[in-house]
């Protein structure tokens, strides 16, 4: 099987949809397919484990760490003519995902989607709110445009569900248990921020404002004027950092991480918040669940799933500052039932293992050849 990815970044470890994206290309690899990749940013050549191919592309002005492909197909068709893709898969809805589904059709390729990132939510946080109509029309336009779209949570897939998006399939994401272990929990990560024996309390995320970092402020300023028996470690990158460091005082900011640096990161902390409302899934709660952290989540999305709440983790009122304070208040309260809970929490992630879900993807590209070889063959008949 000739399989071809897009995504509008590859830089590796630059956000969940580029790991799991990373995580399918292994998965075909270890099966003996072949891929290729298109992409407006590109890893480094020694980075590149397939060959990838970058489209011309422009800054967004509101996400300048990713870009924005031109529009068409015209600049990846020769790479893919060549190629010869027997299934295209798309993982970002924008102008490339659009190229990709067009050269598709033109070309009778099939198309599987991954619905990764919720972008009708996404104006209401840059005041653009009337444009939310509009972007649920063009996320319609594109998924009912594939052959299947594979969705990673069911609260997710009842949303799509209800705004008349078809053919869509219920298929998790996955974590790596390896690199994300309790095991990696490091002592000398822990000093760096005191004497090492304060709770940290841990957020991961690029650091732009749709997820919500306003109401983590909030809650974190509510905690500190409370109590100062614990600390807070952000690590992410992005373009709403200097305001947000600014409404964090006393925070530490470690900036963008991947690998096992971000590994050690999860495991050497104690309690992990994430506010977002905006996740299809939320990969960085998972990761934390399998370092053992115990999870404070914004009951929206893939929390509500990945999360049992009061065994594997906390959820707490979306878009309340003062609910999200509150639970991890009580977490830093009682110490024994926070810690048994992030021992809960790292075996509630041990049931998202890569290894099965991606016996499924690749069962679900053999699905849908399938159907359309059968399709084909009842119109040739008819």
């Amino acid at each position: 099987m000739r399989i071809a990815y897009f995504n509008a970044n590859l830089k590796v470890g630059q956000d969940g949809v580029t790991r799991v994206v990373y995580k399918m290309i292994d998965g075909a690899l270890e099966r003996g397919y072949e891929a290729i990749a298109v992409a407006s940013v590109l890893p480094e050549p020694s980075e590149q484990i397939i060959p990838m191919y970058k489209v011309p592309s422009m800054v967004i002005p509101l996400q300048k760490a990713y870009r924005m492909a031109l529009p068409g197909y015209q600049s990846f068709a020769r790479e893919l003519h060549e190629f010869k893709p027997d299934i295209i898969h798309i993982n970002s809805p924008c102008t490339l995902g659009f190229g990709a589904v067009k050269y598709a059709k033109h070309f009778g390729v099939p198309v599987i989607a991954t619905y990764h990132t919720h972008f009708p939510t996404y104006p209401r946080y840059y005041s653009l709110t009337k444009l939310e109509d509009l972007v649920w029309r063009i996320t319609r336009n594109l998924y009912n445009s594939v052959d299947r779209t594979l969705v990673p949570t069911k609260p997710i897939l009842d949303e799509l569900t209800e705004n008349n998006i078809q053919r869509l399939q219920y298929l998790p994401n996955g974590v790596d248990t390896g690199l994300f272990t309790p095991e990696r929990r490091n002592n000398a990560w822990r000093t760096r921020f005191g004497s090492g024996s304060k709770p940290i309390i841990l957020f991961v995320s690029r650091l732009v404002w749709e997820k919500d970092l306003r109401v983590l402020a909030k809650t974190y300023q509510q905690l500190r004027t409370k109590r100062n028996d614990f600390e807070m470690v952000i690590v992410g990158d992005g373009n709403a950092r200097t305001e947000f460091e600014q409404m964090m005082p006393g925070a530490h900011f470690l900036g963008y991480q991947t690998g096992v640096t971000l590994a050690e990161s999860f495991a050497s902390a104690d309690i992990f918040v994430f506010p977002s409302t905006t996740e299809t899934f939320g990969l960085v709660t998972l990761e934390a669940m399998a370092s053992g952290l115990t999870p404070v989540a914004a009951k929206m999305g893939g929390a509500i799933e990945i999360i049992e709440e009061g065994t594997s983790g906390l959820h707490a009122k979306p878009l309340d500052s003062a609910d999200l304070a509150h639970k991890v208040e009580w977490l830093l309260d009682h110490p024994n039932y926070s810690r048994t809970m992030g021992e809960q929490a790292h075996r509630r992630a041990q049931e998202y293992r890569w290894e099965s879900i991606l016996s499924r993807l690749f069962t679900t590209y053999e699905d849908v050849l399938q159907e359309i070889k059968q399709r084909r063959l009842l119109r040739k008949a008819a």
